[in-house]
């Protein structure tokens, strides 16, 4: 059995609180197929510009996606491709 680590714990309990929002776990799923804009997450969600960029930073937080910044709009992708894994475990176990 491996030590408990409470630390590590909080981390991964963090990851996965901030998959856990309807708005959040969309985001993530259309990052699946290319990086997108603020913009277009604001456009498509309806959202005020705040509010989405509240969303990302949780994410971004989280280590689940990063940004980069092209000219005068960021766009955000996929921190790492294994979260895909996640995702399609979700989507199978559902």
């Amino acid at each position: 059995m491996e030590p408990f680590d409470k630390q590590v714990l909080q981390k991964q309990v963090f990851f996965f609180k901030a998959l856990a929002h309807p708005t959040r776990l969309w985001i993530v799923r259309q990052l699946r197929e290319r990086d997108h804009s603020v913009h277009e997450f604001v456009e498509a969600v309806g959202d005020d510009f705040s509010t989405i960029s509240k969303h990302l930073h949780i994410l971004k937080e989280a280590h689940i996606v990063a940004d980069d910044k092209k000219g005068t709009a960021v766009y955000y992708r996929l921190s790492h491709p294994c979260i895909l894994s996640v995702l399609n475990c979700m989507e199978e176990t559902l």
